[in-house]
């Protein structure tokens, strides 16, 4: 299906000005998406996960080089069987469907989490993913993917603790750089737009560290995830560049 001609005019317009480097995204929402339209939540998920190609499509045409995706947190684990089964089987679906595509792309696929714990014919599909389009770098994409924000601080803290024990690191040393090296996203920068669909207002878990000067952008309530399209997005990062990022400073220093 061909953009409806509005697409074309935003992505000039987003273009012209500041373009955020790192995006990331909360898709929150596709199961109550699936209850409004009388389907099982499986159904939601299923749209939910159509929509990253519009999501990567979109992104490289506005130049943005990094998008990270909360796909599966430490806590979804607690969802019933059915739901988290379906999710796992939809990881090995999207990569053996989409992974030419997104290799062809020039995207890149980076997991933030503990993968190794999935079930393994989905952690056979991740590590192909990861290997496959490891030499791409025009967009990286980051799939948190048995994330949790606290347990990436934990475990950064313990890989320090085991350098400080090796002599590999000095104690007084340790400043933010340090554990940001010692994150999943390592060498990336942060967040500089935090995008959350479904109109909750919290980060639930997510990239705590890396979004402390995000900005963000909260849908409305009725904006599921599966609704949230090409001129969603773009209209997202309009209101981000509106905005001006002061860093805890000031915008006028004479104040």
């Amino acid at each position: 299906m061909a953009d409806n001609p509005n697409i074309h005019t935003l992505i000039s317009l987003v273009k012209s000005k500041n373009v955020p480097k790192h995006v990331a995204i909360i898709m929150d929402g596709n199961g109550r998406w699936a209850k409004m339209h009388g389907f099982a939540r499986s159904v939601g998920h299923r749209y939910g996960v159509e929509k990253l190609k519009e999501l990567l499509t979109v992104s490289k045409a506005i130049g943005i080089q990094y998008i990270t995706v909360y796909a599966f947190s430490t806590e979804n684990w607690s969802r019933p069987k059915e739901e988290v089964d379906t999710l796992m089987n939809l990881i090995v679906e999207f990569i053996n469907r989409e992974i030419d595509n997104i290799k062809k792309e020039g995207a890149r696929i980076h997991v933030l989490g503990d993968y190794s714990v999935l079930p393994e014919k989905s952690r056979n599909a991740v590590q192909y993913a990861i290997d496959y389009t490891a030499e791409n770098s025009e967009l990286h994409l980051n799939v948190a993917l048995n994330y949790g924000g606290r347990a990436e601080l934990v475990r950064a803290f313990k890989l320090m603790a085991e350098e400080i024990q090796n002599g590999k690191l000095d104690i007084n040393d340790i400043d933010e750089k340090t554990i940001s090296e010692h994150l999943y996203t390592a060498g990336m920068p942060d967040p500089d737009l935090v995008i959350r669909t479904a109109g909750e207002l919290r980060l639930s878990n997510f990239l705590p560290y890396q979004s402390a000067y995000s900005e963000l952008w909260i849908s409305p309530k009725d904006l599921y995830w599966p609704d949230f399209n090409k001129e969603c997005f773009l209209r997202a990062i309009m209101e981000y560049q509106k905005r001006e990022r002061r860093f805890g400073g000031l915008a006028n220093k004479n104040i």
